[in-house]
């Protein structure tokens, strides 16, 4: 069965954080890196992997990723805070 994410990516400064879902993370966060897709990770250059979760089946990860979105920073940052307390980029190692 294949793994589905919710991510969270954030720039240099970490004042800008991007959530996304996928079910390939690594594919995706290179994506991100390299600026393949012009869009907002791009522009505001969020390359650095800080959060994710790992759930069984998309469905999931997309309820999830709603569920975060509707949230307020103050929020996410927690989640942050709690796993990845230095926000290092994950991806890294």
């Amino acid at each position: 069965m294949k793994k589905s994410y919710i991510y969270f990516m954030a720039n240099k400064n970490n004042t800008v954080i991007y959530i996304g879902v996928t079910s390939n993370l690594l594919e995706r966060v290179h994506q991100h890196k390299t600026k393949i897709h012009k869009g907002f990770t791009a522009s505001y250059n969020c390359d650095k992997l800080v959060y994710f979760e790992e759930f069984e089946e998309i469905n999931q990860a997309i309820v999830r990723e709603k569920q975060l979105k509707a949230g307020n920073r103050k929020k996410k940052e927690e989640l942050i805070q709690l796993k990845n307390p230095t926000w290092e980029d994950l991806s890294e190692g």
